[in-house]
């Protein structure tokens, strides 16, 4: 997640202490802050070699992993938390990982850019693809394998069974709970089993 406001809004979430699993951590930032900031613990998954080097460097535990390969090393509720933060987009196994996510955690959090804000409507409406700060890609060159609103992810959530915390959106840092599918540019969702 490149916004700092917004990583910091997430990481609010995160009760200090926690001992936290981070699902496609990137380069490790979340973890970090958790860590040095909010006396967290815990481990970062990551396919990407540069970011598990990045990883190592700032000091975070890091499990070079596909996600669309499952999470069996994790027993359940291994985790207080497990995060999620714009990596739900980039899954061919995107429903089982968000199972998985509930499974090993006691409480997850899942975070991927909002398709339904409302420039990107406006885009669709006018006849292309959205690109904006949140969704920085042609549509050609995307690493999104899928695009999702924040009502598609409460629905997600509640055919796995999964029992809603939270639902929100983040725009500039902020927290949006007026209509959060048209006014935010990031989805928010935060559950339990």
């Amino acid at each position: 997640m490149s916004d700092q406001a917004t990583m910091m809004a997430i990481a609010r979430l995160v009760p200090e202490g926690s001992r936290v699993l981070d699902l496609g951590c990137g380069d490790g930032a979340m973890l970090d802050y958790l860590q040095t900031q909010r006396g967290c613990t815990g481990y970062g998954i990551e396919i990407d070699d540069a970011n598990v080097q990045a990883c190592v460097k700032r000091g975070v535990n890091v499990i070079q992993l596909n996600l669309d390969e499952g999470l069996a090393m994790f027993g359940d509720a291994s985790f207080d938390v497990v995060l999620q933060i714009d990596t739900l987009q980039h899954l061919r196994n995107a429903e089982v990982v968000l199972q998985e996510t509930a499974r090993v955690g006691r409480t997850g959090i899942v975070a991927f850019p909002n398709f339904a804000h409302w420039p990107n409507r406006l885009s669709v409406l006018l006849g292309r693809m959205p690109v904006t700060r949140r969704l920085p890609y042609q549509w050609y060159d995307t690493p999104n394998i899928r695009v999702g609103t924040q009502a598609d992810l409460e629905v997600l959530a509640q055919r796995n069974q999964l029992k809603v915390l939270d639902s929100f959106g983040i725009q500039n840092g902020r927290i949006v709970r007026f209509a959060p599918n048209m006014m935010a540019g990031t989805a928010v969702l935060k559950f339990s089993r």
